[in-house]
Protein backbone atom coordinates (compact mmCIF):
# COMPACT_ATOMS: atom_id res chain seq x y z
CA UNK A 1 0.00 0.00 0.00
CA UNK A 2 1.55 3.55 -0.97
CA UNK A 3 1.90 6.08 1.23
CA UNK A 4 -1.17 8.25 0.09
CA UNK A 5 -3.40 5.43 0.45
CA UNK A 6 -1.67 4.82 4.17
CA UNK A 7 -2.41 8.19 4.92
CA UNK A 8 -6.26 8.54 3.88
CA UNK A 9 -6.66 5.47 5.97
CA UNK A 10 -6.05 6.94 8.77
CA UNK A 11 -8.10 10.16 8.28
CA UNK A 12 -10.85 7.81 7.53
CA UNK A 13 -10.43 6.25 10.96
CA UNK A 14 -10.59 9.64 12.62
CA UNK A 15 -14.06 9.91 10.96
CA UNK A 16 -13.21 12.61 7.96
CA UNK A 17 -15.51 12.50 5.13
CA UNK A 18 -13.19 13.80 2.69
CA UNK A 19 -11.05 10.55 3.24
CA UNK A 20 -14.13 8.13 2.81
CA UNK A 21 -15.04 9.85 -0.46
CA UNK A 22 -11.51 9.78 -1.68
CA UNK A 23 -11.30 5.77 -0.50
CA UNK A 24 -15.05 5.67 -2.42
CA UNK A 25 -13.59 6.88 -5.33
CA UNK A 26 -10.34 4.43 -5.05
CA UNK A 27 -12.42 1.70 -4.70
CA UNK A 28 -14.89 2.23 -7.85
CA UNK A 29 -11.56 2.79 -10.09
CA UNK A 30 -10.18 -0.49 -9.11
CA UNK A 31 -6.86 1.22 -7.58
CA UNK A 32 -4.20 -1.26 -6.91
CA UNK A 33 -4.57 -0.48 -3.33
CA UNK A 34 -8.12 -2.03 -3.31
CA UNK A 35 -7.58 -5.20 -1.40
CA UNK A 36 -5.40 -3.91 1.01
CA UNK A 37 -8.13 -0.54 2.01
CA UNK A 38 -10.41 -3.22 2.03
CA UNK A 39 -8.69 -6.03 4.05
CA UNK A 40 -7.83 -3.08 6.89
CA UNK A 41 -11.45 -2.10 7.18
CA UNK A 42 -13.10 -5.37 6.95
CA UNK A 43 -12.73 -5.95 11.16
CA UNK A 44 -14.34 -1.92 11.82
CA UNK A 45 -17.57 -3.15 10.12
CA UNK A 46 -20.51 -2.52 12.68
CA UNK A 47 -23.65 -4.04 10.93
CA UNK A 48 -25.46 -1.35 9.60
CA UNK A 49 -28.91 -2.16 8.73
CA UNK A 50 -28.18 -2.39 4.77
CA UNK A 51 -31.99 -1.14 2.87
CA UNK A 52 -32.02 -1.73 -1.35
CA UNK A 53 -34.35 0.41 -3.09
CA UNK A 54 -35.22 -1.23 -6.67
CA UNK A 55 -37.84 -0.88 -9.53
CA UNK A 56 -38.68 0.36 -12.82
CA UNK A 57 -37.11 3.73 -13.67
CA UNK A 58 -40.06 6.75 -12.98
CA UNK A 59 -41.28 4.42 -9.69
CA UNK A 60 -39.84 7.65 -7.28
CA UNK A 61 -37.40 5.48 -6.17
CA UNK A 62 -35.11 8.08 -5.64
CA UNK A 63 -38.23 10.22 -3.84
CA UNK A 64 -39.01 7.72 -1.85
CA UNK A 65 -35.11 7.62 -0.27
CA UNK A 66 -35.46 10.95 0.23
CA UNK A 67 -38.40 10.98 2.35
CA UNK A 68 -36.82 7.58 4.08
CA UNK A 69 -33.78 9.74 4.69
CA UNK A 70 -35.64 12.31 6.94
CA UNK A 71 -37.18 9.57 8.68
CA UNK A 72 -34.19 7.99 9.78
CA UNK A 73 -32.87 11.45 10.80
CA UNK A 74 -35.74 11.79 12.62
CA UNK A 75 -34.61 8.66 14.77
CA UNK A 76 -30.95 10.04 15.18
CA UNK A 77 -29.55 7.78 12.86
CA UNK A 78 -26.68 8.33 10.35
CA UNK A 79 -27.72 7.61 6.95
CA UNK A 80 -25.50 6.49 4.30
CA UNK A 81 -26.71 6.49 0.32
CA UNK A 82 -25.65 4.76 -2.94
CA UNK A 83 -27.63 5.60 -5.87
CA UNK A 84 -26.70 3.02 -8.63
CA UNK A 85 -27.15 5.37 -11.92
CA UNK A 86 -26.87 4.58 -15.22
CA UNK A 87 -23.59 4.71 -16.20
CA UNK A 88 -22.48 7.19 -19.33
CA UNK A 89 -21.81 5.16 -21.92
CA UNK A 90 -18.76 7.52 -23.08
CA UNK A 91 -17.20 8.21 -19.57
CA UNK A 92 -18.36 5.17 -17.42
CA UNK A 93 -19.35 7.41 -14.55
CA UNK A 94 -22.86 7.90 -12.78
CA UNK A 95 -25.38 10.33 -13.90
CA UNK A 96 -25.76 12.63 -10.93
CA UNK A 97 -29.59 13.20 -10.85
CA UNK A 98 -29.94 11.46 -7.27
CA UNK A 99 -27.41 14.32 -5.80
CA UNK A 100 -29.24 16.94 -7.20
CA UNK A 101 -32.95 15.42 -6.00
CA UNK A 102 -31.61 14.85 -2.54
CA UNK A 103 -29.86 18.08 -2.47
CA UNK A 104 -31.82 19.55 0.80
CA UNK A 105 -29.95 16.74 2.78
CA UNK A 106 -26.26 17.58 1.37
CA UNK A 107 -25.56 20.49 4.58
CA UNK A 108 -26.40 17.08 7.25
CA UNK A 109 -22.75 15.73 8.27
CA UNK A 110 -24.83 12.54 9.27
CA UNK A 111 -25.81 12.32 5.86
CA UNK A 112 -23.68 10.88 2.82
CA UNK A 113 -24.96 10.51 -0.82
CA UNK A 114 -22.91 8.64 -3.45
CA UNK A 115 -23.72 8.36 -7.00
CA UNK A 116 -22.27 4.98 -8.52
CA UNK A 117 -22.29 3.87 -12.40
CA UNK A 118 -23.56 0.45 -12.93
CA UNK A 119 -20.62 -0.33 -15.37
CA UNK A 120 -22.95 -2.30 -17.51
CA UNK A 121 -23.25 -5.00 -14.51
CA UNK A 122 -25.57 -7.76 -13.98
CA UNK A 123 -28.57 -6.71 -11.80
CA UNK A 124 -27.65 -2.98 -11.80
CA UNK A 125 -24.75 -3.06 -9.16
CA UNK A 126 -20.96 -2.37 -9.82
CA UNK A 127 -18.34 -4.62 -8.74
CA UNK A 128 -17.13 -1.87 -6.03
CA UNK A 129 -20.92 -1.68 -4.80
CA UNK A 130 -20.74 -4.47 -2.05
CA UNK A 131 -16.99 -2.87 -0.72
CA UNK A 132 -18.31 0.56 -0.82
CA UNK A 133 -21.29 -0.33 1.39
CA UNK A 134 -19.06 -2.14 3.86
CA UNK A 135 -17.08 1.56 3.87
CA UNK A 136 -19.64 2.95 4.92
CA UNK A 137 -20.26 0.80 7.24
CA UNK A 138 -17.11 0.62 9.03
CA UNK A 139 -17.40 4.68 9.07
CA UNK A 140 -20.14 4.38 11.21
CA UNK A 141 -23.63 5.31 9.56
CA UNK A 142 -26.22 3.06 10.69
CA UNK A 143 -28.44 2.71 8.53
CA UNK A 144 -27.02 2.44 4.34
CA UNK A 145 -29.84 2.88 1.74
CA UNK A 146 -28.92 1.45 -2.28
CA UNK A 147 -30.59 2.27 -4.74
CA UNK A 148 -30.59 0.34 -8.30
CA UNK A 149 -31.48 1.11 -11.57
CA UNK A 150 -34.51 -1.00 -12.95
CA UNK A 151 -35.90 -3.87 -12.29
CA UNK A 152 -35.84 -7.57 -13.43
CA UNK A 153 -34.24 -11.27 -12.19
CA UNK A 154 -31.01 -9.69 -13.04
CA UNK A 155 -31.48 -7.81 -10.00
CA UNK A 156 -31.00 -10.23 -7.63
CA UNK A 157 -27.47 -9.01 -7.35
CA UNK A 158 -29.37 -6.83 -4.55
CA UNK A 159 -30.22 -9.13 -2.10
CA UNK A 160 -26.59 -10.43 -1.60
CA UNK A 161 -25.82 -6.71 -0.48
CA UNK A 162 -29.14 -5.31 1.64
CA UNK A 163 -30.85 -6.85 4.34
CA UNK A 164 -33.88 -5.65 3.27
CA UNK A 165 -34.55 -5.30 -0.08
CA UNK A 166 -38.14 -3.44 -1.27
CA UNK A 167 -39.08 -3.45 -4.54
CA UNK A 168 -40.91 -0.19 -5.88
CA UNK A 169 -43.60 0.12 -8.19
CA UNK A 170 -46.49 2.11 -10.37
CA UNK A 171 -49.82 1.44 -11.24
CA UNK A 172 -48.84 1.29 -14.68
CA UNK A 173 -46.40 -1.82 -13.79
CA UNK A 174 -48.75 -4.54 -14.56
CA UNK A 175 -46.80 -5.68 -17.82
CA UNK A 176 -43.72 -5.87 -15.22
CA UNK A 177 -45.11 -8.09 -12.88
CA UNK A 178 -46.97 -10.40 -15.60
CA UNK A 179 -43.10 -10.59 -16.68
CA UNK A 180 -41.82 -11.34 -13.65
CA UNK A 181 -43.85 -13.41 -11.15
CA UNK A 182 -42.42 -15.70 -8.98
CA UNK A 183 -38.95 -13.59 -9.97
CA UNK A 184 -39.83 -10.83 -8.61
CA UNK A 185 -40.71 -12.66 -5.12
CA UNK A 186 -37.17 -13.74 -5.21
CA UNK A 187 -35.97 -10.31 -4.91
CA UNK A 188 -38.64 -8.39 -2.70
CA UNK A 189 -39.02 -8.57 0.72
CA UNK A 190 -41.88 -5.23 0.91
CA UNK A 191 -43.73 -4.35 -2.20
CA UNK A 192 -44.39 -0.53 -2.69
CA UNK A 193 -47.16 0.77 -4.87
CA UNK A 194 -45.91 4.10 -5.13
CA UNK A 195 -48.02 7.18 -6.77
CA UNK A 196 -50.78 5.35 -5.24
CA UNK A 197 -53.08 8.03 -5.98
CA UNK A 198 -53.23 7.64 -9.68
CA UNK A 199 -55.67 5.35 -11.33
CA UNK A 200 -55.37 1.48 -11.37
CA UNK A 201 -53.29 1.11 -7.74
CA UNK A 202 -55.90 -0.86 -6.59
CA UNK A 203 -56.03 -3.31 -9.33
CA UNK A 204 -51.80 -3.94 -9.01
CA UNK A 205 -52.11 -3.63 -5.52
CA UNK A 206 -54.54 -6.31 -5.34
CA UNK A 207 -52.38 -8.39 -8.45
CA UNK A 208 -49.19 -8.06 -5.64
CA UNK A 209 -51.01 -9.41 -2.37
CA UNK A 210 -52.13 -12.37 -4.47
CA UNK A 211 -48.83 -13.06 -5.91
CA UNK A 212 -47.23 -13.00 -2.19
CA UNK A 213 -49.86 -15.31 -0.73
CA UNK A 214 -49.04 -17.33 -3.53
CA UNK A 215 -45.06 -17.29 -3.65
CA UNK A 216 -43.72 -16.25 0.28
CA UNK A 217 -42.32 -18.33 2.55
CA UNK A 218 -41.69 -17.61 6.09
CA UNK A 219 -42.10 -13.76 5.54
CA UNK A 220 -45.26 -12.83 3.80
CA UNK A 221 -44.00 -10.34 1.85
CA UNK A 222 -46.07 -7.28 2.72
CA UNK A 223 -47.54 -4.68 -0.24
CA UNK A 224 -47.86 -1.13 0.71
CA UNK A 225 -49.28 2.34 -0.58
CA UNK A 226 -47.23 5.43 -1.09
CA UNK A 227 -47.33 8.61 -2.78
CA UNK A 228 -43.97 9.99 -2.03
CA UNK A 229 -43.98 12.91 -3.18
CA UNK A 230 -46.82 13.82 -0.21
CA UNK A 231 -44.98 11.75 1.98
CA UNK A 232 -47.92 9.59 2.48
CA UNK A 233 -47.45 5.68 3.78
CA UNK A 234 -43.57 6.39 4.46
CA UNK A 235 -44.19 6.09 8.73
CA UNK A 236 -45.99 2.77 7.61
CA UNK A 237 -43.24 1.80 5.48
CA UNK A 238 -40.86 2.43 8.33
CA UNK A 239 -42.66 0.19 10.87
CA UNK A 240 -43.01 -2.74 8.04
CA UNK A 241 -39.02 -2.42 7.68
CA UNK A 242 -38.25 -2.56 11.38
CA UNK A 243 -40.44 -5.45 11.04
CA UNK A 244 -38.67 -7.00 8.24
CA UNK A 245 -35.19 -6.58 10.31
CA UNK A 246 -36.80 -8.31 13.53
CA UNK A 247 -37.89 -11.25 11.73
CA UNK A 248 -34.59 -11.61 10.05
CA UNK A 249 -32.63 -11.51 13.12
CA UNK A 250 -34.85 -14.64 14.27
CA UNK A 251 -33.93 -16.75 11.40
CA UNK A 252 -31.28 -19.12 10.85
CA UNK A 253 -28.58 -17.65 9.40
CA UNK A 254 -25.64 -18.99 7.29
CA UNK A 255 -22.70 -20.44 9.34
CA UNK A 256 -19.44 -18.17 9.91
CA UNK A 257 -17.61 -20.25 7.63
CA UNK A 258 -20.02 -20.16 4.45
CA UNK A 259 -20.13 -16.26 4.23
CA UNK A 260 -16.43 -16.18 4.54
CA UNK A 261 -15.80 -18.52 2.13
CA UNK A 262 -18.38 -17.46 0.04
CA UNK A 263 -17.07 -13.56 0.49
CA UNK A 264 -13.40 -15.23 -0.48
CA UNK A 265 -14.52 -17.19 -3.72
CA UNK A 266 -16.35 -13.67 -4.64
CA UNK A 267 -13.62 -11.33 -4.29
CA UNK A 268 -10.93 -14.02 -5.64
CA UNK A 269 -12.83 -14.29 -8.91
CA UNK A 270 -13.17 -10.73 -9.74
CA UNK A 271 -9.57 -10.17 -9.41
CA UNK A 272 -9.00 -13.62 -11.68
CA UNK A 273 -11.29 -11.78 -14.37
CA UNK A 274 -9.69 -8.29 -14.33
CA UNK A 275 -6.31 -9.87 -14.75
CA UNK A 276 -7.09 -12.75 -17.43
CA UNK A 277 -8.77 -9.11 -19.29
CA UNK A 278 -5.58 -8.01 -19.05
CA UNK A 279 -3.57 -10.34 -20.30
CA UNK A 280 -5.97 -11.99 -23.30
CA UNK A 281 -5.10 -8.69 -25.49
CA UNK A 282 -3.38 -7.60 -28.01
CA UNK A 283 -0.59 -6.66 -25.74
CA UNK A 284 -1.05 -9.22 -22.42
CA UNK A 285 0.68 -11.92 -21.66
CA UNK A 286 -1.72 -14.25 -23.51
CA UNK A 287 -1.80 -12.39 -26.64
CA UNK A 288 -0.61 -15.29 -28.89
CA UNK A 289 -3.98 -16.95 -28.18
CA UNK A 290 -5.57 -13.61 -28.55
CA UNK A 291 -4.40 -13.42 -32.25
CA UNK A 292 -5.33 -17.15 -32.64
CA UNK A 293 -8.53 -15.91 -31.57
CA UNK A 294 -9.61 -13.15 -33.25
CA UNK A 295 -8.05 -14.88 -36.97
CA UNK A 296 -10.40 -17.72 -35.70
CA UNK A 297 -7.05 -20.08 -35.88
CA UNK A 298 -8.71 -21.07 -32.38
CA UNK A 299 -12.40 -21.17 -31.03
CA UNK A 300 -13.07 -19.81 -27.14
CA UNK A 301 -13.45 -23.14 -26.26
CA UNK A 302 -9.70 -24.29 -27.31
CA UNK A 303 -8.47 -20.43 -26.33
CA UNK A 304 -9.93 -21.43 -22.97
CA UNK A 305 -7.80 -24.89 -23.01
CA UNK A 306 -5.14 -22.97 -23.51
CA UNK A 307 -5.26 -20.27 -20.94
CA UNK A 308 -5.50 -23.21 -18.43
CA UNK A 309 -2.78 -24.94 -19.42
CA UNK A 310 -0.76 -21.75 -18.92
CA UNK A 311 -2.29 -20.77 -15.75
CA UNK A 312 -2.52 -24.17 -14.50
CA UNK A 313 -6.36 -24.45 -13.45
Amino acid sequence: MNSSTKKLLDRFFQADQRALAKLMTLIDNRHEDSLEVMSAIHDQEKGAQRIGITGPPGSGKSTLVDKLITKYRQLEKKVGIIAIDPSSPFSGGAVLGDRIRMQEHSADNAVFIRSLGSRGAHGGLSRATRDIVSLLDAFGFDVILIETVGVGQTELDIMSIASTTLVVLVPESGDTIQTMKAGLMEIADIFIVNKSDREGADQIFAELRSLSEMYSTGWEVPVIKTVALKNEGTTELMEIIAAHEKHRGKQEKLSDEHILLSDCLEILLSELSDDLTEHLSPKGKYKKIYQNLISQKCNPYSAVIEMKKKIKI
